[in-house]
């Protein structure tokens, strides 16, 4: 059986979701179906995330080659909720410091009979790597590479939309900060444009802007007033100061200055705006703390909502395993019941 290769390298012969590794490439009802399993492990009561036994049996390992508070303690929270054997590997006292490489890192890991990978690597294109070298019936979910996307933060973004403004349809959004470096936005504009937001917009200083970003069907602004008046949505995000190789903002005094966050210029936006931010925040910075504890924001919701996507994401890989599993053992069944046919054809017809 040979691994699966190619642009759709993360879907299956059915079209299902076989690894995770980038919004890019998928349909609206692939995003949908996120979505909607992942309303149903929220408790419509009590908003409490539901503790299933959908991967009883299944081994989870988690290996986080960069530091991550958030992404790594929701993805670890969703397995157990989902009842899956959980590993988590350090990297700093693993095999990976006396200098064995990643690939036998990664093939001792699924030697251990593990059933998927969550990775997150500094490296972009990592997760893709990682995906073209496990076995067939290995999934491999990208928590973050590099600077190319960061899929299941993209997909818990739509979900907190849906929640407060019922579709991501018809509207407008505005992402500010540094667009340039972050793979949280590059999978947040794909996930907009699938769902059919009405306008995106991106928001900051030339230097922190990709190279025509009007190719990516978004709308560049530089004043930061303009950007995000009348949108229904504003997310924030922080300066990649890790991935950025020169100094391209005078200062971040300045950058606040210009591109803060505050209450007054909340005021721009529709009056029931809402604001969100990927975290790790860093207040004064790109959001005053007035904003991001008011009435307005939803960051702390995104969180929370992080656990249920991540769990209907894993979820929804394993059933589709199980279902083709049980379509191929179904085409097998046909293909040898084929030459009995054929010869009973033949038998009738002479």
């Amino acid at each position: 059986m040979s691994r699966l290769t190619g642009p759709n390298i993360q879907l299956n012969e059915l079209g299902q979701l076989h690894h995770f590794l980038t919004i890019e490439g998928l349909k609206q009802q692939h995003l949908i179906e996120i979505l909607d399993t992942a309303e149903s492990f929220i408790n419509p009561n009590t908003q409490e995330i539901k503790k299933v036994p959908i991967l009883r049996g299944k081994t989870i390992m988690n290996l986080f080659f960069e530091p991550s508070t958030r992404t790594r303690t929701t993805f670890e929270i969703a397995e157990k909720r989902l009842s899956a054997q959980v590993e988590s590997l350090d990297i700093e006292t693993s095999a990976a410091k006396k200098g064995e490489s990643l690939l036998d890192t990664l093939w001792n890991l699924q030697a251990m009979q593990t059933d998927m990978f969550v990775i997150r690597h500094a490296q972009s294109g990592a997760a893709q790597f990682f995906s073209q070298h496990v076995a067939p019936h290995v999934h491999v979910l990208n928590a973050g590479d590099g600077q190319h996307a960061h899929p299941t933060q993209a997909m818990l973004d739509m979900f907190t939309i849906r929640k407060h403004k019922g579709s991501v349809f018809d509207l407008k959004v505005a992402i500010v900060g540094d667009v340039l470096h972050s793979r949280v936005v590059r999978s947040q504009i794909q996930a907009l444009s699938i769902l059919e937001a009405r306008e995106i917009r991106v928001v900051g200083p030339k230097t922190l802007m990709p190279e025509s970003p009007e190719a990516m069907g978004i709308h560049v602004y530089h004043d930061m007033e303009e950007g995000i008046k009348d949108v229904d949505v504003i997310i924030m995000v922080r300066l990649q100061n890790e991935r950025m190789t020169s100094a391209l903002i005078p200062s971040e005094k300045e950058f606040f200055k210009l591109y803060g966050l505050t209450k007054e210029r909340l005021a721009l936006a529709k009056p029931d705006a809402i604001v969100m931010h990927p975290g790790p925040i860093n207040r004064g910075v790109e959001i005053s703390s007035e904003v991001a504890d008011g009435p307005q924001s939803v960051i702390l919701e995104q969180v929370t909502y992080g656990i249920a996507v991540r769990m209907a994401v894993m979820s929804i890989i394993m059933s589709n395993a199980a279902q083709l599993k049980q379509h191929r053992a179904e085409q097998a069944s046909l293909d040898l019941d084929e030459p009995h046919t054929l010869n009973a054809m033949e038998e009738a017809n002479s």
